[in-house]
């Protein structure tokens, strides 16, 4: 039960020492709401000088753009920026003391542990290893972001870059999403949901949902991009390429082994456009960029797109093909995939659908649907395409998303050692390898 307090109490500091008497506070971990009520209205005056700047909360707003609500940790916003703007400024120095006051010992819990802090543009400055013309890394702590940029080319968290494969990442959200509203099971059979690609059905019938976004399917591994050329890019070009896909049948029994395979995810980007009624661009916009207000997100390349390059070599902008676009084709920004992070972290349910492990302790990665899963209940994925190289990591159990977007096509090794870095303080776990290594 949460303790009493008498009246408003008129300073922040005290607040936040009279919470300290009460130690079930930091175990039981009330939300921020029911910390507020607890210590009372604090008025902006008396909140001592000497607290200068404080970081500002960043979760995405359905009223506007997660980037306009993006801003740096290291560098946060005057505490008297706006006149009127009082109480939500009290409220996030608040939530600042809070947020570190759950960390002090004695009261650690489940879901946090006593964790130092992390300057991330220092850990960024100290990857000797980057040689990208443009790196942009973010994290956001319990909704709470900071942003590092390095590189000779200005960049910030709404520089687009190609995100190659972490495009699974929508692809697999999007669908997980919409087959629940529809009330479809994960465990439906692909063939249900596809009946227009019978007649040249090679596949095991038994194949369903959740194998291919397992990366479970067993599918025989021949259509490659090689083989998806002919297909152009017009409007059935997607479909065509998922009938390629099953009609080369399976290789082994679906749900038996893990192999990583982008024709899972052409299936995949068929079924969330049969699903909708629709192409899997305006599904995918429909059902996920636009609800979540991923302004920055899209299949092609803006005006202020970020080029890529091929160590010294800047590469030209380049489409990518229509048929392929569900497992790899989208540009996407920092703020946006923190975003992203983010939608899936406040979704119990679509959390728990998509990182339930569904590989086999004999399989070489463990993996839930769309991510790779790590030794504390990480998800990681990381992205290549020529001139670009990106990698994503959560840890859903303390409220936390990482991920960092280069333009240099060998910057991969130096981006898994960053994540696997800024991660290490609240798991112990060395990840570095095994974010570079996925999916080689």
């Amino acid at each position: 039960m949460m303790p009493m307090i008498e009246g408003p109490l008129r300073c922040w500091s005290a607040a936040a020492r009279r919470v300290d008497e009460f130690p079930s506070v930091g175990r039981d971990r009330p939300s921020i709401p029911a910390f507020f009520r607890l210590c009372g209205q604090v008025p902006l005056d008396a909140l001592p000088e000497r607290a200068g700047r404080v970081p500002t909360r960043a979760g995405p707003s359905r009223r506007s753009p997660s980037a306009k609500n993006s801003a740096s940790v290291e560098s946060g916003v005057s505490l008297r920026s706006r006149k009127g703007a009082q109480q939500p400024l009290a409220f996030r120095a608040m939530v600042l003391r809070w947020s570190v006051d759950r960390h002090r010992p004695g009261v650690t819990t489940r879901r946090h542990r006593k964790v130092s802090p992390v300057n991330l543009q220092e850990l960024l400055d100290k990857q000797d290893s980057y040689d990208a013309p443009a790196v942009v890394a973010g994290v956001s702590a319990a909704r709470i972001r900071s942003v590092a940029t390095r590189g000779a080319v200005p960049v910030g968290p709404d520089s687009c870059f190609r995100i190659a494969s972490l495009t699974k990442v929508f692809t697999c959200t999007a669908l997980v999403k919409t087959m629940r509203d529809n009330s479809i099971p994960l465990g439906t059979p692909v063939i249900k949901l596809l009946p227009d690609l019978a007649p040249g059905w090679r596949a095991d019938v038994r194949l369903t949902i959740e194998q291919i976004l397992g990366q479970v399917s067993g599918l025989r591994e021949s259509v490659d991009s090689t083989a998806l050329v002919p297909l152009g890019d017009g409007p059935h070009a997607l479909q065509e390429a998922a009938q390629l896909v099953v009609g080369t049948g399976n290789e082994h029994e679906p749900g038996a082994r893990w192999s990583y395979y982008n024709g899972n995810y052409i299936l995949a980007g068929a079924v969330l456009a049969a699903l909708s009624g629709t192409s899997y661009e305006r599904a995918l916009e429909k059902t996920l960029l636009g609800p979540w207000n991923l302004s920055r997100t899209s299949f092609d390349a803006p005006r202020d797109a970020t080029t890529g390059w091929d160590g010294p070599t800047e590469l030209p902008l380049l489409g990518y093909p229509r048929s392929r676009r569900p497992s790899g084709g989208l540009w996407s920004s920092v703020s946006d995939l923190l975003a992203v992070g983010e939608g899936l972290l406040s979704d119990g349910a679509l959390l728990n659908d998509i990182s339930r492990p569904r590989t086999t302790p004999d399989d070489p990665v463990a993996s839930g649907l769309g991510w790779a899963l790590g030794p504390s209940g990480q998800m990681y994925l990381n992205g290549r395409l020529p001139g670009y190289r990106a990698a994503m990591l959560l840890i859903p159990d303390k409220d936390y998303v990482s991920v960092v977007a280069t333009n240099q096509q060998h910057a991969l090794r130096a981006t898994a050692r960053f994540l696997s870095d800024i991660q290490h303080p609240l798991t112990n776990d060395d990840l570095a390898t095994v974010v570079d290594r996925f999916a080689a």
